[in-house]
């Protein structure tokens, strides 16, 4: 029978030491805990008293740190193995303590029992005197946490033998899609078919499932890099296959690498990248390779905001879209322009032709109360043509509130009433009384009114109070029947019937769907 491995905990923080404690059957795996510290001064106290094989210890600690304390353990007692525990962000502290020769290190956030038990088996390995042996299984699941640990940017300063063993080749690709949008039943059923079409080349090819977010599916694809052509088609009918049956799943066949350490930077700044090209590329792309990209443009074309803006406020609307709309037509083919950016471009857009039109004293209640809408349709956009349908149906509203505003400055008398009722719509104010003010017979204002406007008298008024309302709202500072009386209502349920009307929900709802 082997010896049992003794280990000695190190954290400060209570609810780790005994979460480790209680996280596996530590005797029927032959580990026993015999011992805790909360700092590295008393742990050195301890491990005198207690002779461990194996040490569990944080970095960050009072009194005595992980750094110093693994530094001066493996200097007195060098025989024992130590496992670093972990935070995100921590690698440099980490770094310091394998310069004093500690077995290995475990991510905090990601801690559970078969992870930590196959890194301290493979501790345990390293002591002559308990005499254990790594099995197939447990060489497997030390690679699965390596590249875990690679994918999650940290450096390995370790030897990375287990990982060559696993992985004979001399060239790695990644090879994966975006999942968000897919069902479960199916998202399983392909990567099964996935799974089947590689295990049908045998050795020819390994791989590997990676630990990324929910969203995606990504697989390390290894084999010899004479051997990629001959694979192809298949990966090619497999992805026409899924995304006929599956509409939107494309999938991204990363650049050959050669180095298993580069897997972070290939990973985040070559994978990921050509993943996002999905946005621009047709929508009817079912692999994107780097080979098969679209020719770009030889120069980056970028938004010229300052222009577009002048040409809006000096009122050349033609000559401002069209500068819009030659962006558009290159930018949006731009496959390797960064997806956030692009939006952002969208969305300033919008922004600035609302602030401009409102500048030039044009009406623009249309288009103020549906840009957040086109700002959070435009951000959510999958695909470019998503994203380009809300700008153009912007553009449109923008056309409409320029349209009235032609209407309304032709006639001097249009833009003196609706700026009068503007100014006065907190008021019991009615046809006759503004028909009175500016000497009109009230037949002929209400018939004047409709001809050069696209609402009648009441209908503006009421939009104009309940837009005025719906401000107020949003504020969270009155009441809902202070803010009826203030905008002008002196029937709190009328009010709230018109309000209604126009917004589609009532004030208290409204309210709670928009208070900042």
């Amino acid at each position: 029978m082997n010896p049992t491995c003794q280990i000695l905990i190190v954290d400060d923080e209570v609810l780790v030491r005994q979460g480790i404690k209680h996280l596996l059957n530590w005797e029927s795996e032959g580990f026993s805990i015999v011992g805790e510290a909360s700092n590295g001064k008393e742990a050195l106290e301890l491990v005198e008293k207690l002779s461990p094989h194996i040490v569990i210890t944080d970095i960050v600690m009072p009194l005595m740190d992980g750094v110093e304390f693994t530094s001066i353990l493996k200097s007195s007692y060098p025989h024992i193995e130590v496992v670093v525990l972990s935070s995100f962000g921590e690698f440099n502290y980490v770094r310091s303590t394998f310069q004093s020769g500690v077995a290995d290190y475990i991510l905090k956030p990601k801690l559970e029992a078969t992870q930590l038990l196959t890194i301290l088996k493979r501790a345990a390995r390293k002591i002559p005197s308990l005499q254990l042996l790594e099995s197939g299984k447990d060489e497997l699941l030390s690679v699965k946490m390596t590249l875990d640990k690679l994918m999650s940017g940290y450096e390995m300063d370790e030897s990375m033998d287990n990982i060559h063993n696993v992985f004979p080749h001399n060239s790695f690709r990644f090879f994966g899609a975006e999942m968000k949008y897919i069902a479960n039943a199916n998202k399983d059923s392909w990567l099964e078919q996935l799974s089947t079409m590689f295990l049908s080349y045998g050795k020819k090819i390994v791989t590997m499932a990676l630990p990324t977010d929910n969203n995606m599916a990504v697989y390390l694809l290894n084999m010899n890099d004479r051997d990629w052509e001959k694979i192809m088609p298949e990966i090619r009918s497999f992805a026409i296959q899924s995304n006929a049956n599956v509409s939107g799943l494309s999938w991204t066949l990363g650049d050959p690498f050669t180095k298993i350490s580069d897997l972070y930077e290939k990973y985040h700044q070559g994978f990921l990248k050509m993943c996002s090209y999905r946005f621009y590329l047709p929508q009817n792309t079912t692999l994107i390779t780097r080979n098969e990209l679209p020719k770009l443009h030889p120069q980056t074309v970028e938004f010229n905001m300052s222009q577009f803006t002048e040409l809006m406020q000096a009122r050349n609307f033609n000559n401002a879209l069209e500068l819009l709309f030659d962006y558009i037509k290159y930018a949006s083919t731009d496959y390797e322009k960064d997806v956030f950016a692009f939006k952002t471009v969208l969305g300033n857009i919008v922004f600035n032709i609302t602030i401009i039109l409102g500048k030039l004293e044009m009406d623009t209640e249309l288009i103020e109360s549906k840009k957040y809408t086109y700002f959070r349709s435009i951000n959510e956009a999958v695909h470019v043509s998503d994203a380009l349908k809300e700008l153009h149906s912007f553009i449109d509203e923008m056309n409409v509130t320029l349209a009235m505003s032609k209407l309304t400055s032709v006639n001097p008398n249009m833009t003196m009433i609706l700026s009068y009722i503007r100014q006065h719509y907190m008021e019991p104010i009615n046809l006759t009384d503004i028909a009175n003010h500016f000497h009109f017979n009230p037949s002929y204002l209400s018939s004047f009114f409709s001809s050069h406007n696209d609402e009648g008298f009441s209908e503006y008024l009421n939009r104009v109070r309940v837009n005025k309302a719906a401000e107020y709202l949003q504020k969270g500072e009155l009441s809902i029947s202070d803010i009826s009386e203030k905008v002008g209502y002196s029937d709190h349920s009328y009010f709230t019937k018109v309000f209604k009307k126009i917004k589609g929900v009532s004030p208290s709802q409204y309210r709670k769907g928009h208070l900042t």
